[in-house]
């Protein structure tokens, strides 16, 4: 039986019902063990995202993204290929966040409303 990670990563990469927008944004990027580099996002969901890494990263790699104005996201690498590194939070991302983030750094207006 597939452990909870498993069940998490296969439904990070294959789960396409949460919006995945293609947007740039400053970060800091830190692999387990390594120090912290700038980077940018350039694609993110409530499940993960992807950014710039000039350092190589492994698949099942911790990593942390520290994005403008929020604490650290852990996450862990899916994949890395050619400088651009692919990764599945830890935890999802609160749906509220996530519609902040793309209000502050996409001209696409995004609101969530409670019914």
């Amino acid at each position: 039986m597939p452990s909870e990670t498993d069940r998490y990563r296969l439904a990070a990469q294959e789960d396409r019902c949460a919006p995945r927008t293609r947007l740039t944004i400053p970060a800091t990027l830190r692999a387990s063990g390594g120090r912290a580099f700038q980077s940018v996002v350039q694609d993110l969901s409530i499940s993960g995202f992807s950014a710039a890494s000039i350092n190589r990263m492994h698949e099942a790699q911790m990593c942390w993204l520290t994005l403008p104005g929020l604490e650290s996201l852990q996450a862990e690498v899916v994949w890395w290929d050619n400088c651009i590194v692919g990764c599945a939070f830890t935890e999802l991302l609160s749906p509220i966040v996530h519609d902040n983030i793309l209000q502050r750094y996409s001209n696409v207006g995004v609101y969530r409303q409670m019914i």
